[in-house]
């Protein structure tokens, strides 16, 4: 049985997502706004807007907000496109949107690999995919140690800020998420000193 995004949450040692709810609205949205969310695709322009498209996700999406252990928002990152049949999803909406509250914290590191066991262990999937703007040579780099493969490239395939990007297609097969990326995750969270912020 699939469950829907608002039975599901996930708790790591640091953090933990849950779900993603219309009163998470203006923060998320200040984070959507901010410069590190620049080369995302384009969204809400108001805490109506943004409200409005949290309440319109369909239960067949995983929204979560990233909070670390004290219960502050941190960030914000989504499980999509999700297929059962061939047993596929796009983690999404990867944003960490308050970079100064978990330095010296594994957020993004654990925040994904709670992502990935439940996509794998929970839903059963074979695969994983996503596509980052080229631009985005930060995130770009950071999938691809943490597992992703690159697997291709569309050029001039997203139109943001005035202009056209290449996407670069990333993708990783449940046996590439036990045989490399957990236990590189597993070793950068055991790595982490920990942190009385959490």
């Amino acid at each position: 049985m699939v469950l829907t995004g608002e039975e599901v949450e996930l708790t790591g040692q640091h953090v933990v997502l849950q779900r993603l709810r219309v009163e998470d609205a203006e923060t998320t949205l200040a984070w959507r706004l901010g410069e590190r969310a620049e080369l995302l695709n384009e969204g809400a322009t108001s805490v109506v807007e943004q409200a409005a498209w949290i309440d319109s996700r369909p239960d067949s999406e995983y929204n979560f907000v990233i909070r670390l252990k004290s219960g502050k928002p941190v960030g914000m990152l989504s499980l999509v496109n999700i297929d059962l049949t061939h047993r596929r999803a796009e983690p999404a909406r990867f944003l960490i949107g308050e970079p100064d509250a978990v330095k010296g914290v594994p957020v993004a590191v654990e925040a994904l690999k709670l992502l990935y066991e439940f996509a794998f262990d929970h839903l059963g999937l074979q695969r994983l995919h996503g596509a980052v703007v080229a631009e985005n040579r930060k995130m770009l780099k950071w999938h691809l140690y943490l597992g992703m493969k690159e697997e291709g490239r569309l050029r001039e395939h997203q139109f943001l800020d005035g202009r056209f990007h290449d996407i670069v297609c990333v993708g990783m097969m449940e046996h590439e998420f036990r045989e490399t990326a957990l236990p590189r995750m597993n070793a950068l969270i055991r790595s982490t000193p920990s942190a009385e912020r959490t």
